[in-house]
């Protein structure tokens, strides 16, 4: 809502996703005021009106309670347990953060066993100029796996490579990335291709 966005648009989006999903109304979503950093919100129980809480990680073990993150290039990631589970926003600050790896720990120390990460559209390298000592720094936490370049041979981060790395370090055995570049989609929002843009919400529940 704070984006430039049409906020009547966001509303009804979110409700026509709540019906075709057969979810609660959004109202009762917990949204993030998301901040590039490590922080994980826990959720334990459901309410009608969810008052946005800062933070770039949520779990949950309630049942029917739906978690949220927005993003427009940032990594949305999703972590699947067997009783409970985390929405994450890993943009390249979160990651540095460990707010991967504090998802991971909040969730096994609820006694959670772990079963994949997936990863939802984000900007991949061929569009992701990045500064070399920003780089640098990723490179020497998560690898030199995160070293990319853009389609004009500019030094890049691979996000969803640092992603994965995170994800591995965390000791999670399967990984899915849905293989989406966000700046190369025209069904997606992305911030380095736009500048004032929307976001898309990866919306995740527990049965």
């Amino acid at each position: 809502m704070s984006v430039g966005d049409n906020e009547k648009n966001v509303r009804e989006n979110r409700e026509r996703l709540a019906r075709r999903a057969g979810l609660s109304n959004p109202s009762g979503w917990q949204f993030l005021d998301q901040v590039h950093g490590g922080e994980v919100v826990e959720v334990d129980r459901p309410n009608k009106e969810m008052a946005v809480r800062s933070g770039d990680a949520a779990v949950t073990a309630t049942a029917g309670q739906v978690l949220a993150v927005l993003t427009a290039d940032c990594a949305p990631v999703v972590i699947v347990g067997d009783s409970a589970f985390a929405v994450v926003h890993a943009g390249w600050k979160g990651l540095l953060a460990g707010v991967v790896a504090n998802s991971v720990n909040t969730l096994r120390s609820r006694g959670v066993n772990i079963r994949q990460a997936v990863l939802g559209p984000c900007i991949h390298p061929i569009n992701y100029e990045f500064g070399l000592d920003d780089l640098k720094l990723l490179a020497k936490t998560l690898g030199n796996e995160v070293i990319g370049t853009t389609s004009s041979g500019a030094p890049a981060l691979d996000l969803p490579s640092a992603v994965r790395s995170a994800v591995v370090a965390a000791r999670v055995e399967s990984f899915t990335d849905v293989g989406i570049c966000t700046a190369s989609s025209a069904d997606h929002f992305s911030f380095r291709r736009d500048g004032v843009t929307g976001r898309q919400a990866l919306v995740a529940v527990m049965e």
